[in-house]
C-alpha cells in the first residue's frame, strides 16, 4: 500500500505527537524538578533519596525504551502508545495520594517505564505516516517537550500558591488528568500505518533484529544520538550553575534559560522542515555545528554578554538538532522497522544521559571549576560533528530494507540525506 493512500488528518495526528511529547517527557520526565523541594518537605525525603527517585525513572526508561520499540513493531505504535500513555497516567494519579518513599519510588519508575513505550513508538508512527514530510512532523512533536517545560514553569507554582501544602499532590493528579485526555485523543484520532507491524504474524525474526542493530549506519547514527544526549544533559545540569559561579545572579540565569525554553519550541519544526527540504545531513551538520559554537562561548569569556548569545544560540538550534537525529533514525530503515530502530538510538541517547552528569559532576569536582566539563562537552560535541558528516554521506537507499526484495527503494521523500 501507498505511504500516501487513506492517510490520517496530518494536523490531528501531529497534534497527538506533540501533546504525547508533552506528558511523557514535559511532564513525566523534566517537570519532576519544579515540584520536588515541595514533595521532599512534605514526604521528608532527605536529598539522596531525591536523588534515587530521579534515577530510577531514568534507569526504567533506559531498561525498557528497545521494548517498547519490539512491541510496537509486533503489536502496531498505536497500541504501544496506548499503553505507555495509560501506564503515565496511573503513575501520575499514585504520586498525588502516594505517603512514603517506597511507593513513590515503584511509580516514578512507572513513569519511565510508560514514556519507554510512548515516545519512541509515537516517533516511528509519525514518520512512517508522513515520510515525505518526516523532518516537520518530528520536530512538531519535539516542540511538545519546550512546551511542557513552559506549561510546567507556569503551572506548577500557580497551583503552589493555590493549594499550598499539597499544592504538589495537585500538580501530580492534573498531569494525570493531562495524561488521560491525551490518551483520549490517540485513541480517537491516531491510525496505526500500513506496514506499522513487522509482519503478518505480528512478530519480528531475531535475524531482523540484529540486522538493524550491527548496520554500521544505524550505529553512526545512535552514537550520534548518545553525543547530543550526553552533551545536552551536562549543559541543561551544570550552565546554570556556571554562569552563577561566574558571577551572575539566579534570577538572571533564569530568564536566560526561559528564553532558550522558549525559542526551542518553535526550532524542532523550523529545523525540521528545513531539512526537508535542504537534506538532512546538510541541516544537521550545520545545526550541531551551531551548538558546537554556542558551547564554546562560555569558555571563550564568562561575562553577561557570552553567556546570553549562548542561550540564545542554543535555543534556536538545540531542539532542530533532537528533531533531526531523530529522523535520521527513521530515515536508515523500511517503515516496518523504524520503531526498532528508532528505539534502539534512543538507547545511545539514553546512556550518554546517564553518563554526562557522571562525567561533568567529577570533572568539575576535581578541578574545582566548570571549564573542565564543558571542554569536555565540547570535544564531545565536536566528534558528533565529525559523524553527522558521515551521516550526510550516506545513499538514499534504506540501510535495511524490506525483507527479500532487492533492490530497495524508500518512498518519496523518505531516506533523504543529502
Amino acid at each position: 500500500m501507498s505511504q500516501n493512500a487513506n492517510r490520517p488528518n496530518m494536523v490531528l495526528t501531529v497534534l497527538c505527537g506533540t501533546l504525547t511529547s508533552l506528558v511523557v517527557i514535559g511532564f513525566a520526565r523534566l517537570a519532576f524538578g519544579i515540584i520536588l523541594p515541595a514533595m521532599r518537605a512534605d514526604l521528608g525525603l532527605s536529598y539522596q533519596q531525591a536523588g534515587i527517585l530521579s534515577t530510577v525513572t531514568a534507569l526504567c526508561y533506559v531498561s525498557f525504551v528497545l521494548a517498547g520499540g519490539l512491541a510496537a513493531a509486533r503489536w502496531g505504535a498505536k497500541a504501544s502508545v496506548m499503553f505507555g500513555m495509560l501506564t503515565v497516567s496511573v503513575g501520575f494519579l499514585g504520586l498525588s495520594m502516594a505517603a512514603n518513599f517506597w511507593l513513590v519510588m515503584f511509580l516514578m519508575g512507572l513513569l519511565g517505564f510508560g514514556t519507554a513505550f510512548a515516545f519512541a513508538p509515537m516517533v516511528a508512527l509519525l514518520a512512517t505516516w508522513f515520510p515525505d514530510k518526516r523532518g516537520l512532523v518530528i520536530g512538531c512533536m519535539t516542540s511538545g517537550v519546550g512546551v511542557g517545560i513552559l506549561v510546567s514553569g507556569v503551572l506548577v507554582p500557580f497551583l503552589f500558591n493555590l493549594f499550598g501544602e499539597q499544592g504538589w499532590r495537585v500538580s501530580w493528579g492534573v498531569f494525570a488528568g493531562a495524561a488521560l485526555l491525551v490518551a483520549t485523543l490517540i485513541g480517537l484520532f491516531v491510525r496505526n500505518p500500513p506496514k506499522a507491524t513487522a509482519s503478518p504474524t505480528g512478530s519480528l525474526p531475531s535475524d531482523d533484529k540484529w540486522r538493524i542493530y550491527r548496520n554500521p549506519r544505524i550505529l553512526i547514527v545512535a552514537t550520534t544520538y548518545g553525543i547530543i544526549g550526553l552533551g545536552y544533559i551536562v549543559q541543561t545540569v551544570f550552565m546554570i550553575s556556571f554562569m552563577v559561579e561566574s558571577g551572575h545572579s539566579e534570577a538572571i540565569a533564569g530568564r536566560f534559560m526561559a528564553m532558550m525554553g522558549l525559542m526551542s519550541i518553535a526550532a524542532g519544526p523550523l529545523w525540521g522542515w528545513v531539512s526537508d527540504f535542504w537534506g538532512r545531513g546538510n541541516a544537521l551538520s550545520m545545526c550541531i555545528f551551531l551548538v558546537i559554537v554556542g558551547m564554546a562561548l562560555p569558555l571563550i569569556d564568562q561575562s553577561l554578554p557570552y553567556f546570553f548569545v549562548h542561550y540564545l544560540v542554543m535555543g534556536a538550534s538545540v531542539n532542530g538538532l533532537f528533531a533531526m537525529i531523530q529522523t535520521s533514525a527513521t530515515d536508515q530503515v523500511a517503515p516496518r522497522y523504524i520503531p526498532i530502530a528508532f528505539s534502539f538510538a534512543t538507547l545511545f541517547f539514553a546512556f550518554g544521559q546517564f553518563l554526562g552528569p557522571a562525567i561533568a559532576g567529577w570533572l568539575i569536582e576535581t578541578t574545582g571549576g566548570f571549564t573542565a566539563a564543558f571542554s569536555f562537552t565540547f570535544v564531545v560535541l565536536s566528534v558528533g560533528f565529525v559523524l553527522t558528516l558521515l551521516i550526510r554521506r550516506f545513499p538514499k537507499e534504506w540501510a535495511v530494507g524490506e525483507p527479500k526484495t532487492e533492490p530497495v527503494q524508500p518512498p518519496e521523500g523518505a531516506g533523504t540525506i543529502r
